[in-house]
């Protein structure tokens, strides 16, 4: 008689923190019609920076592995100790498996879908995410998100296991990872707070720096 697969729960204790990010260069290009070449690049750059600089000071993760098309994005990676993936994957979701697959290889109970377009991201709103789940932790796998300011996208992915469900990020992503954590059994949890805040359109820049200043130059 085969025995009963085990459930999956929630382990929060070694958390990475997964950076997508396409390339210096060719990252948020829709706000192009505010800034010029020069300018997204040198904001692209920063925003990448400040986003290492978080996770490397974050008390609840144990790692940070940036996925990228560009030897330079993962230059500043090992620059920020964290790990740089070059990797050629033909769109986001599978950059996101990859890098997961790398994490979960360096003992990963869970992982942190991070995007590098956050402007209010810090070591502690970090912490916050993953003391927040830790805290919901029913003994089930979790998933717990951060949706945009619109209701619509992810900007932060919780999981744990870190294979509980696939990344589904793209158009109405908050919907489709919803409908992903149903279909597993899992924990869903959604949060507030800074990482609310993203960039792809001219009118995110704009509230961005009502909110925390300006992020040019």
């Amino acid at each position: 008689m085969r025995g009963v697969e085990p459930i999956a729960r929630a382990d929060l204790s070694r958390t990475w923190a997964l950076v997508p990010i396409r390339g210096l260069e060719t990252a948020k290009t829709r706000l192009g019609e505010d800034l010029d070449a020069e300018e997204r690049v040198e904001l692209v750059t920063d925003l990448l920076r400040r986003t290492l600089l978080a996770t490397r000071d974050a008390r609840r993760i144990a790692g940070t592995i940036v996925v990228t098309k560009d030897p330079d994005a993962a230059g500043i990676a090992t620059e920020l100790r964290a790990v740089g993936l070059v990797e050629r994957a033909p769109g986001l979701n599978e950059a996101i498996e990859a890098a997961r697959s790398l994490a979960v290889a360096r003992g990963a109970t869970a992982v942190l879908v991070l995007p590098a377009d956050l402007p209010s991201v810090s070591a502690d709103a970090i912490d916050d995410i993953v003391t927040a789940a830790s805290d919901a932790d029913d003994g089930r796998g979790l998933v717990a998100i951060v949706p945009d300011r619109h209701g619509r996208g992810t900007n932060a992915l919780l999981l744990s296991p870190p294979n509980e469900i696939d990344p589904a990020f793209g158009d109405a992503s908050r919907s489709a990872h919803a409908a992903r954590a149903a279909a597993a059994g899992a924990t869903w949890l959604e949060l507030d707070g800074p990482l609310s805040l993203d960039l792809d359109t001219p009118a995110d820049l704009l509230a961005a720096e009502a909110a925390i200043g300006s992020l040019r130059g």
